[in-house]
């Protein structure tokens, strides 16, 4: 269903409140209630998170910003607890222990520590079994919640507090593991890339087809974090709609093994566009070190063309 900005805003309350203890300028807050707002309203959820920054600032017990069912499990066995959960629901339903015109939906979020790294077996294993559920990544590049520490989701030349920028290591050495491509992989009905916040219809349509669709099925989406990135925190929206039209954070979605990019920037901007409002990658601006960006820029010119030629080649 196309996405109606008046009608989802007056018929479909936030299924996480106000109150939360997200900072200021954070991405995940936006992720979680955009994704929540594609349920049906008559549709019940329940919601597994990984141990991380939106666990501890969404459910302080006895506390809680959640209005459905909530699970808080390990980092490491988010997925696993779900399906799970998932498993025991379609057991009762079977068995006719819970209602027949109640229809609950199962969805998990994770940090990109919790899932690019510490969760990534179990969340493998849960897609691979085909349990009808959607995990979330909230990708904010590093584990923000206990000290900015670099994870595999951490673009190259990251300054982090275990890959400090200085005169011997230019920040993190490694490009971010393509997570998206290895849900691909899995040969899930669904998969997308979409962003926290600058094009709530792309997340929110894609966060309804994730739902919806019988099977497992995966969203990773960019959160940007102000204090691990260091950008002021009125600039959540500027910065997620420079990841995009830099393409270092492209839009897509795989159908059933066909590539979409869902959003095409007009004209595509420099990396540095988006690497300059952020204090993480200040060294990179400094005389001599031009190379870096350069490299960064090749980097995403290279996986934004190997996404054209994945939506070229499915699509014959």
């Amino acid at each position: 269903m196309a996405y109606n900005h008046k009608e989802v805003a007056a018929n479909k309350p936030s299924r996480l409140t106000s109150g939360h203890r997200m900072c200021a300028g954070c991405g995940a807050p936006a992720v979680a209630r955009m994704v929540l707002r594609a349920l049906k309203p008559e549709d019940h959820a329940v919601i597994a998170n990984a141990t991380g920054c939106m666990e501890v600032s969404t459910f302080i017990y006895p506390y809680t910003a959640w209005t459905d069912s909530y699970i808080h499990t390990a980092f490491e066995c988010t997925a696993a607890t779900l399906s799970g959960v998932e498993a025991a629901y379609k057991s009762m339903k079977a068995t006719n222990k819970l209602p027949k015109d109640v229809t609950t939906k199962f969805i998990a979020f994770g940090g990109d520590g919790g899932t690019y790294d510490i969760g990534l077996q179990s969340l493998s294993g849960a897609m691979e079994r085909g349990h009808d559920m959607v995990y979330v990544c909230y990708d904010n590049g590093a584990y923000m919640n206990t000290g900015i520490q670099r994870s595999s989701a951490t673009p190259k030349y990251a300054d982090t507090t275990t890959t400090p920028a200085g005169s011997k290591i230019p920040g993190k050495m490694q490009p971010r593991k393509d997570l998206a491509k290895i849900m691909a992989a899995h040969n899930l009905p669904y998969i997308a890339q979409s962003a926290a916040i600058g094009n709530f219809k792309d997340l929110y349509e894609k966060s309804e087809k994730a739902i919806y669709t019988e099977g497992p099925c995966f969203l990773n989406v960019l959160a940007p974090c102000p204090r691990g990135w260091g950008y002021n925190t009125p600039d959540l929206m500027e910065i997620n709609k420079l990841a995009v039209d830099t393409c270092y954070w492209p839009l897509y979605e795989v159908e059933n093994g066909v590539y979409k990019i869902t959003y095409k920037p007009a004209k595509k901007l420099p990396v540095e566009e988006f690497l300059r409002p952020q204090k993480r990658f200040k060294h990179m601006f400094k005389p001599g070190n031009e190379w870096m960006i350069q490299d960064f820029q090749n980097e995403v010119d290279k996986r934004w063309q190997e996404l054209l030629d994945l939506e070229a080649m499915t699509n014959k």
